[in-house]
């Protein structure tokens, strides 16, 4: 099924993404990457030059981070079954988020840097990036389903 909930949560998602993304951008002139907003936090405990870069505006980054853990919560305990809706075993998430945090570093961003702000902007770079993100998860769910992973 092409939307199992209907089109009206993905339709409201996209446009509240698409708004935020625009505020952010007119207001800052920065392009709302989640992964530079977390890497921004680093500035609090780092002192390498890396990530100093980001001292002039990582309070509201920290907010902007902090936010999308705290909706995540506040949409899971309003209609999930509380914090914890997966049965993915947390050395698994662990691991992912070690690889996915590689991946960002590599990619020189993450999927809503490249797939919402630099395809929105005609980035060549961000829509060769995208491509590769979505084709290295299709090959991933690929094999993990013909090897009988499950959670």
């Amino acid at each position: 099924m092409l939307f199992p909930n209907g089109w009206l949560p993905y339709l409201v998602g996209g446009v509240l993404i698409g708004l935020g993304t625009a505020i952010i951008y007119l207001t800052t002139a920065i392009p709302a990457g989640a992964s530079t907003f977390l890497e921004s936090t680093l500035s609090y405990a780092s002192d390498r030059p890396r990530f100093q870069k980001y001292r002039g505006s990582r309070d509201w980054r920290v907010v902007f981070s902090v936010a999308i853990v705290l909706g995540a919560a506040a949409y899971a305990f309003t209609f999930g079954d509380g914090p914890w809706t997966t049965d993915v075993q947390p050395w698994r998430l662990a691991a992912g988020g070690l690889l996915v945090g590689v991946g960002t570093r590599l990619g020189k961003g993450c999927t809503s840097g490249h797939g919402v702000c630099g395809i929105g902007s005609g980035s060549r770079t961000s829509l060769v990036g995208v491509a590769t993100f979505v084709a290295v998860a299709i090959g991933t769910a690929q094999l993990v389903a013909a090897l009988g992973v499950s959670p």
